[in-house]
């Protein structure tokens, strides 16, 4: 008994590394704080056993969460930006000397292999890295004016707060991906989590806001872990908050879209995909097939860039079919912390129901489950997880349940007669997220990007739909919400634009001409 806790304990020194104990504080706005709400348990998707507990923020804490957040805009705007990417350099360094840790919290929290884990903190370190560069490069423009002596230019200047509210499966990756680019860009924000996670959310603002308090700053990194009563629509009603940033489902989506949109406030909307790979006759299968098994399984299905669907062409579908039912029987299923796993645990039991609840509802419409899809019971420490077993289905686009987001590993085959049936079923889903094809004729591929190709936001060639960069625009089309994170020009999104006109002459033109006068 003494030596299994030692061993126990040992597992589990991250935590206390990271500042987690058993009941922790879920709100912090340069200082923790002794909040009043309800106490949230936080549970082990592997085992079902609960980690630890947080008290959740009630009205009051959020008023001190935004009072303090606001305090430290009407300062932090007033700092270079280089100096703001300055401290945000060494923000990512406190985040790269604690990636081990941080990447273990977000496996024992959200259930995803340790791999996977690691990966989503190195996301955190890159989007760092990125925003140190681009806080150089917050670029206006100049412009030539019609009047004599008059100088014309474009300048873009700090937003406010931004409210950052995040989904379980990235825990850490999404708030680093707006957080980075909204403190370069002089914006605080105020984080709502998952309900799910908020331990990988206390974890990464420990990691973080000691080089934020040195400075003077730590309310740029607010936590606000609450109810959706108590936080949440607080959040998205508050005029102190002009950019709500939401990652979840398109259902959740639209409210929060309409409620921020009638305050005039903007929204970056991260929402469901029902992503999939096109095969076409000439598809390299040694590069298709472990590119759609990692997107299809990777992360158990709960990425928003998961491969739902697989659109073959009809004379490669059996040899298809094939090498996935053997790819897929030997997919080790179990502990995420386990090096040798590579399908974890669903979030929690809701998901599972969802899972085979999708099932029946594929078989009544017609579809065939070819391997998997039913719980799977694991002994010991794991008896108590959430584990399934992933499935491949034949199905056909039309179906109701394919045209909707299942966040499981569900991946339907479904045949296309050539590039034209491939491309018109592709598109012929409400989402608009990611999107790969796998073909070795030039044309094919730059017809799918192209604007008669993929009307999707992500459109790849040869890779698959998940693990997209941080250099590049995250974000989709039609009901995944049309925003977008991470990299490229997304820095706007978190700033004002300002024209500027100077006149340096003696005179008062007015512009197109006009007389007004003598």
């Amino acid at each position: 008994m003494n030596r299994r806790m030692a061993r126990m304990r040992t597992r589990m020194d991250f935590l206390r590394d990271l500042g987690i104990g058993k009941t922790n504080s879920g709100a912090y706005c340069g200082k923790w704080l002794k909040c009043s709400g309800a106490v949230l348990e936080s549970r082990n998707p592997a085992t079902g056993k609960v980690i630890a507990k947080v008290k959740q923020a009630g009205p009051e804490d959020y008023e001190k969460c935004l009072a303090a957040a606001h305090e430290a805009f009407l300062r932090w705007r007033e700092v270079p930006a280089p100096k703001r990417g300055e401290i945000v350099r060494r923000v990512g360094n406190a985040i790269r000397a604690r990636q081990e840790a941080l990447g273990r919290l977000v496996t024992l929290e959200n259930g995803k292999i340790l791999q996977e884990g690691l990966g989503e903190v190195q996301e955190a370190i890159d989007i760092a890295d990125f925003a140190v560069g681009q806080s150089r490069m917050l670029y206006g423009l100049s412009m030539h004016s019609e009047r004599p002596a008059h100088a014309m230019r474009e300048q873009w200047h700090p937003l406010g707060v931004v409210g950052v509210v995040t989904a379980f499966n990235f825990p850490m990756a999404v708030w680093a991906w707006n957080s980075m680019i909204a403190w370069i860009c002089g914006d605080p924000c105020v984080w709502k989590p998952s309900s799910s996670t908020p331990l990988c959310a206390i974890g990464l603002v420990n990691a973080c806001r000691p080089i934020l308090e040195e400075e003077g700053f730590g309310a740029l990194a607010t936590l606000c872990i609450g109810s959706g009563r108590d936080v949440g629509q607080k959040l998205l009603e508050d005029a102190r908050v002009p950019l709500v940033s939401f990652t979840g489902s398109t259902a959740v989506g639209r409210k929060v879209a309409g409620t921020v949109a009638q305050r005039f406030g903007r929204t970056i909307l991260e929402l469901g995909g029902n992503n999939a790979v096109v095969l076409m006759e000439d598809a390299d299968l040694k590069l298709a097939i472990p590119a759609i098994v990692f997107g299809a399984v990777g992360t158990a299905g709960q990425r928003c860039t998961s491969t739902r669907r697989v659109l073959v062409h009809e004379s490669i579908l059996s040899e298809v079919e094939r090498r996935l039912l053997a790819a897929y029987e030997s997919i080790p299923i179990g502990d995420p912390m386990d090096g040798k796993t590579l399908c974890g645990p669903l979030i929690d039991e809701d998901a599972v129901k969802t899972m085979i609840d999708a099932l029946e509802r594929v078989k009544a419409e017609g579809g065939r489950v070819l391997y998997g899809g039913g719980r799977v019971k694991l002994g010991g420490r794991l008896a108590g997880g959430h584990f399934v077993r992933p499935a491949i289905v034949s199905a056909e686009n039309h179906y109701g349940i394919v045209q909707e987001e299942t966040f499981a590993p569900i991946l339907y085959l479904i045949p296309v007669g050539g590039l034209d049936e491939a491309i018109a079923k592709h598109n012929a889903v409400p989402q608009g997220l990611s999107s790969a094809m796998f073909t070795l004729n030039v044309r094919h591929a730059e017809r799918f990007l192209s604007a008669a190709g993929s009307d999707c936001g992500i459109a790849n060639i040869n890779i698959g739909t998940s693990g997209a960069e941080i250099g590049g625009a995250f974000g989709g089309e039609k009901e995944t919400g049309g925003g977008r994170e991470s990299g490229s020009d997304v820095w706007k999104a978190y700033m004002r634009r300002q024209t500027n006109t100077v006149n340096w002459s003696t005179a008062l033109p007015l512009a197109q001409g006009v007389k007004f006068g003598d």
